[in-house]
């Protein structure tokens, strides 16, 4: 297996785990002692950012996530998805960014956008 498709399958699997409110055991397995994010609503240490995901895995037990694709470029993977936080919301697309040093995450980026009602787009978001 390469390289890419490892750390591929690392992003994506973080990615479900912490959706799935499993956000230590996501970080024990995948991130880098020296994670740092860029999520604008969080400090941008590891702590702070897990105990974000903890707080929006118990208030969303039902969200589904769901990734679509997911491309890799040496070591960074761009992972693109999409989200319903409840039965009856509209759904998100998320896009994350995550950099990896030694098989490990060191760095992420997250954006999301809501699905508009209507949509102007005749293709849609996913």
């Amino acid at each position: 297996m390469s390289t890419s498709t490892t750390l591929k399958d690392a992003a994506i699997d973080f990615l479900r785990l912490t959706a799935a409110g499993q956000v230590d055991d996501a970080f024990t397995r995948y991130a880098a002692p020296s994670f740092r994010h860029h999520n604008p609503w969080f400090a941008s240490d590891a702590a702070t950012i897990q105990a974000g995901m903890r707080a929006n895995a118990a208030a969303h037990p039902q969200m589904e996530f769901e990734v679509l694709r997911a491309l890799a470029d040496g070591a960074q993977v761009a992972v693109h998805s999409r989200a319903c936080m409840a039965p009856g919301t509209p759904n998100i697309a998320v896009v994350h960014i995550l950099r990896f040093e030694d098989g490990k995450i060191a760095e992420m980026w997250d954006i999301g956008q809501p699905e508009p009602s209507p949509m102007a787009n005749e293709l849609g978001m996913f």
